[in-house]
């Protein structure tokens, strides 16, 4: 047996192996599946035409000089969607699991989306949402008829930002929510919270504005819609986060059974919570398709798609820390504003951000004003760790400026308030009930891979040099959630391998690798045998697809318990094959065994022979089983990061030299994996923190991060090489004892970069600084802290 398949201490031979993903021989070769690969005969072009304005109503649009352009096979407009009775995107926003935070509208009441037509038909309600759409045999003929499409807009006064929106007097934007304010729920306890402040010894506010960013995916945004009129059924073809998902909504906007549209997403070339949301264009070009009789394919420019992909942060929360004579924190409060954009796609990030306010600390009361605001902006949705990083930012920022305000140490400050391991499973202020962690570890381990010790010579070093240099640190804790329901279909086949058929669904994760080590254990099986089928909702008939860290946590439950069902079955199997008694039976070792004979097989070998035999109707299946899993129980990642970054105070370009991470991701099934899961989400929050901003000007509302050359992106070149070690602290909240990877190294990012960059600039006075803290932004900063 060789040493990599040999059982570790926990008795599995694949789970917690370095494997190489199987998936990448094809994805780095160039048979990548994704949205735009795909072409069929006959296929027209669809390019829409979008709003210049933020806010402004459609008077008329006159497409008759379009029409007349060689090539038009249509233009489209939300009349012609009303006229065909085209249902609206029925987002559904507020989450639905039993542990979620219960957001509710202003005095208990429905929260109110705003109805997210196809193309609308009444008013625009941010710039470059789409008012029409053109289709023509090419898209070069496409794109010129869209601009002969003449748009007659009344402009409308308009508003960006969320406080701004919540001002009597403010430009509304849906006449049902006059104030614009369409969520606003009070968790905690008020009366606790109150009284613990009224005897504090301490109390240290701030206010954060966590700006707006946006997922930037590899492929852009891209949709190809084919009809077939002889069987009235669709075909779409879309990356998203969850095929199955996207078919439920969509045939609500059809107005069609579920039967007659088949979505398909085999590759998924970026998503990040970007793709999580069914866009308008996947049921534009499925519209399109059946009105002018041929397949429509759509695909964003890159420009395009920072106008109208949705986005992500945009939170103002106002944090106020109360501590008693001996510095133990006894109190918090906060308001948390959430910019949703012109539509409320999804609730996800105040949710989940509510019910982290506290973060790591044992904070006995506190009190939470969740709000969420319409604004003439894109809509936002959940991205990568939705909501946990802007409440982190929040905490480890409010911990860092009290222990500067009380003259103490801040890692003292934070090992005497940390949440202890003896404490867990831990219900925090708010509600949420931590499973498992042990997060002062996890800072003792940090410091020791970062050589927090040696830092004292390394700034000496950097004095020399005329540099400044800064160490920040931040305990995170998030939240793993997500749709409660999975189903896994799984057949062990004749030829020698296991199918298995599974309703979460990757965009880059590594899920046909890390899923196949789970089934090769539990079932004994080579991993190489085992082929996960997943993106195509002819096969992929229930699954709540990749979002909120769900994928592995649920996919290993429902694994588990099919194993369950299958070795029954096997059993079953084994026994008509054998000739012997089922309760005779047993499975040990990855064989099926008898007492009454000396045949013996495993799974694939038992596969085989069954084929030889005649089963009876019950069995007539083979060794099959369909499970399902309905999990609620969220679970609580953890961990600490620590960066250290060097400044040039004469140019304000700042370097980060060194970043290190502790992450809890409970069982971790490959490290190798779980590591370039963690790696890629440091990156992401690290662009947050120091480049990445959606700017919109505020005078006229126009996006000047149009593209790449205006949104500053992470680059592998200016970024140090990651420490980077992974705990498990075990989940009691499911068998394998899974939380979740990939999404911690963003939650902490913010907070410790913007820590590191504070801490370099301590010494001259600059006590806080806004994100992305750019070069430009930390000069200006010097400058004006020299002149006070």
């Amino acid at each position: 047996m060789d040493d990599k398949t040999k059982p570790d201490e926990t008795g599995y031979r694949f789970i917690g192996k370095p494997m190489p993903r199987k998936e990448d021989a094809r994805l780095i070769t160039g048979r990548g599946r994704f949205t735009d690969d795909f072409n069929l005969d006959g296929q027209a072009y669809a390019v829409m035409v979008r709003s210049p304005f933020p806010h402004a109503r459609i008077v008329a649009i006159d497409a008759a000089a379009a029409k007349k352009i060689p090539g038009v096979l249509g233009v489209f407009t939300g009349a012609d969607c009303a006229a065909d009775k085209l249902g609206p995107i029925p987002h559904d926003p507020v989450p639905k699991t039993k542990f979620d935070m219960k957001l509710t509208g202003p005095n208990g009441g429905p929260v109110f989306s705003g109805p997210n037509a196809l193309l609308p038909a009444d008013k625009a309600r941010h710039v470059g949402e789409a008012v029409a759409m053109v289709v023509a045999e090419t898209k070069a003929e496409a794109l010129d008829a869209a601009e002969a499409v003449e748009v007659r807009y009344e402009e409308l006064p308009f508003v960006l930002h969320s406080e701004d929106a919540m001002r009597p007097g403010a430009p509304v934007l849906w006449d049902e929510v006059p104030n614009n304010v369409t969520v606003e729920t009070v968790f905690g306890n008020v009366e606790a919270t109150d009284q613990a402040f009224a005897r504090a010894a301490h109390v240290v506010t701030k206010n954060f504005h966590i700006g707006r960013v946006t997922g930037v995916p590899l492929e852009p945004r891209a949709a190809l819609g084919h009809y077939d009129a002889a069987t009235g059924r669709y075909t779409l073809y879309a990356g998203s986060g969850g095929a199955v998902r996207q078919k439920n909504e969509l045939i609500q906007v059809l107005g069609i059974l579920p039967e007659n549209l088949r979505v398909l997403s085999p590759d998924v070339g970026g998503n990040f919570g970007t793709r999580n949301r069914t866009f308008v264009e996947f049921g534009l070009v499925l519209w399109a398709a059946k009105k002018i009789g041929r397949p429509v394919k759509f695909t964003a420019t890159r420009s395009e798609a920072f106008l109208s992909d949705y986005q992500g942060r945009d939170l103002v929360t106002k944090v106020e820390l109360a501590l008693d004579d001996k510095h133990r924190f006894i109190a918090m409060r906060a308001t948390n504003i959430s910019n949703v954009g012109a539509r409320c796609v999804s609730l996800s990030p105040l949710s989940k951000g509510s019910g982290l306010i506290p973060g790591s600390y044992a904070i006995p009361a506190t009190t939470l004003r969740a709000i969420a605001v319409f604004t003439n902006t894109m809509p936002t949705n959940a991205y990568r760790s939705s909501g946990r990083p802007e409440v982190t930012f929040a905490i480890e920022r409010l911990v860092d400026t009290a222990a500067a305000q009380l003259g103490v140490d801040r890692i003292a400050l934070r090992r005497k308030n940390l949440v202890p391991p003896k404490a867990m499973p831990y219900r925090n202020s708010v509600g949420m009930l931590y499973d498992s962690g042990r997060y002062a570890e996890n800072m003792d381990w940090a410091m020791e891979i970062a050589d927090w010790k040696g830092f004292a010579a390394r700034r000496r070093e950097a004095k020399r040099r005329g540099k400044l240099l800064g160490r920040g640190l931040a305990n995170y804790v998030e939240s793993s959630i997500g749709a409660p329901r999975e189903q896994a279909r799984i057949k062990v086949q004749p030829e020698g391998r296991v199918d298995v058929v599974i309703g979460t669904q990757p965009s880059g994760q590594g899920h046909e690798t890390s899923f196949a080590q789970v089934i090769s254990d539990l079932l004994h099986v080579p991993a190489e045998s085992v082929r996960i089928i997943l993106g195509d909702t002819d096969v992929v008939k229930i699954g709540g697809g990749s979002h909120s860290g769900r994928s592995m946590r649920h996919a290993a439950t429902v694994f588990s318990k099919a194993a369950v069902d299958l070795i029954a079955r096997g059993r079953e199997i084994a026994a008509i094959v054998m000739g012997a008694a089922t309760d005779s039976v047993s499975f040990s070792d990855g064989r099926f065994v008898s007492r009454d004979t000396n045949l013996t097989f495993d799974f694939l070998e038992l596969a085989s022979e069954a084929a030889r035999h005649k089963l009876p109707d019950a069995l007539k299946d083979g060794i099959a089983v369909v499970t399902d899993n309905e999990m609620h129980e969220p679970v609580f990642p953890n961990g600490t990061a620590i960066c250290e970054v060097e400044i040039d105070p004469d140019t304000g370009a700042v370097a980060i030299t060194r970043y290190a991470s502790i992450d809890d991701v409970g069982r971790c099934i490959n490290p190798l994996i779980v590591h370039g899961q963690t790696h890629g989400a440091i990156a992401q929050g690290v662009g947050q923190a120091m480049w990445e901003q959606i700017f919109l000007d505020p005078d006229s509302g126009q996006p000047l991060t149009g593209s790449l050359m205006d949104y500053g992106m992470p680059r592998a070149d200016i970024l140090p090489p990651f420490k980077t070690e992974i705990a498990e602290v075990l989940s009691p909240t499911n068998p394998l004892g899974i939380k979740a990877g990939g999404e911690g190294g963003t939650t902490a990012a913010p907070a410790v970069v913007v820590s590191a960059i504070l801490d370099a600039l301590g010494e001259l006075g600059v006590r806080d600084i806004t994100m992305p803290a750019t070069p430009y932004a930390i000069w200006t900063a010097i400058r004006k802290a020299k002149a006070q």
